[in-house]
């Protein structure tokens, strides 16, 4: 016979005859304790994640206020692009995951004809233009404000050269790239360009990324460009976006410790000598852009989410926004006051001198581009290495005084097998 007694619990075993014992309820063992007040925070501290993260993406991920716009530009024969018909009228170039890490530059991975692409397009102009963000814009606030109507086929022509001096310098190339925009515009290949066609390919270069992207579409590092309406872009999408393989998302990053994040980059990235593969291309992307066709590059934020790989695991730069022109920086640094080299910093990481007895910057880079795709490669190369290689490896990514040096040694390695 059992007997219970208000507030008690009887112990869970009682041998015959004994007296029986009680627990309060109200004293739960100290393991407990701490137990439910871990359980607790964790709660907590997920529900606050959640809730940061969910109540930033509506004004994030805007992708029907960019369909909107582009749509209403369309109709009204102010643009054209060669995916204006599927995004506006067959409805078979769709939004899907957002990407966005800012309002004004949308970013969606999206399917188009049953492809994953890549959707990129900015809002930011027609947003500070009404500060309803569901309204479609006026037509006098967008960006497609040039050529004007009246403009010839020549004058567009030297507009797009005088504009490509500015932003690549006077390179024997420009002409050429010049006649490769003009067939870009030229979407429906009648041979001419209309106001709309050209408007559209005006605003285009305006963006750094597509200017980049354009300018280097020969290099197999860069992702491919697959179609544009008005300053709406498509690319290929790149599988992989970190050179792990799997990146710690950014709200998670400030809350786990240094070596978290360096057992979870090793857990999940690819066998050595595929690393060493995906890192020639690096390598060689480092190669093509300095002294290149259309001048010199400078990647401006050397981070494990700017470079990625495809299912071959050759590299793929994810994010041209984070490379500039020699002539943007220069132009960036010419007569710019200065108390410390931080001062003579663009984008993150390309800095040059600061000449403190004249207060003003100077222009040449202090760390090259090689200086710091080597740093980042350190990491992910050393580790996992062949025992035989180690040595000779963390010797050439110290020194990293040339680019054909690693480049071979990692090539030597892997070459003739199944990884090359």
């Amino acid at each position: 016979m059992v007997c219970l007694m208000q507030g008690f619990i009887p112990c869970p075993l009682e041998l015959p005859g004994s007296a029986p014992c009680y627990t309060s309820q109200g004293r739960l063992p100290g393991v407990k304790v701490k137990y439910l007040l871990v359980v607790w925070l964790g709660i907590f501290v997920g529900s606050w994640v959640a809730y940061m993260h969910y109540s930033s993406y509506s004004e994030l991920c805007r992708g029907h206020v960019c369909r909107m716009i582009i749509c209403d530009q369309y109709k009204k024969g102010i643009i054209s692009g060669s995916t204006c018909k599927d995004l506006c009228e067959e409805r078979s170039l769709l939004f899907q995951h957002c990407l966005s890490s800012s309002p004004s530059q949308q970013v969606y991975r999206g399917l188009w004809r049953d492809r994953e692409v890549i959707i990129k397009c900015g809002i930011g102009d027609a947003l500070r233009a009404d500060s309803r963000p569901d309204s479609v814009p006026r037509r006098d606030v967008v960006l497609f404000d040039k050529p004007t109507r009246g403009t010839s086929m020549d004058e567009f022509k030297e507009m797009l050269l005088n504009f490509l001096k500015s932003k690549l310098g006077d390179q024997p190339s420009l002409p050429a790239l010049v006649s490769r925009i003009i067939t870009m515009a030229d979407v429906n290949r009648d041979g001419k360009v209309s106001l709309a066609e050209a408007k559209s390919i005006w605003a285009l270069l305006q963006l750094n990324e597509f200017l980049l992207m354009f300018s280097l579409h020969e290099k197999e590092h860069t992702a491919k460009l697959l179609g544009h309406c008005g300053d709406l872009y498509v690319t290929e999408k790149i599988p992989h976006t970190s050179l792990y393989g799997l990146d710690v998302p950014p709200f998670l990053q400030s809350l786990l410790p240094s070596i978290v994040h360096q057992l979870i980059h090793q857990w999940f990235a690819p066998a050595w000598p595929r690393r060493a593969k995906i890192a020639i291309g690096l390598l060689e992307f480092v190669e093509e852009i300095f002294h290149g066709t259309y001048g010199n590059f400078y990647i401006c934020e050397s981070s494990l989410r700017n470079v990625g790989y495809n299912d071959k695991y050759d590299f793929k730069m994810v994010n041209l926004r984070k490379v500039a022109t020699e002539m943007t920086i220069r132009g960036f640094l010419k007569g710019r006051h200065c108390e410390q080299n931080g001062d003579c910093t663009y984008g993150r990481d390309c800095t040059a001198m600061c000449d403190k007895l004249l207060k003003q910057c100077k222009s040449d880079m202090v760390q090259p581009n090689l200086a710091k795709v080597c740093a980042l490669l350190q990491d992910y190369l050393l580790y996992g290495a062949p025992l035989e290689l180690k040595e000779e490896l963390q010797k050439q990514l110290r020194t990293c005084m040339t680019l054909n040096n690693l480049k071979t040694l990692l090539w030597k390695k892997i070459s003739n097998t199944k990884y090359s």
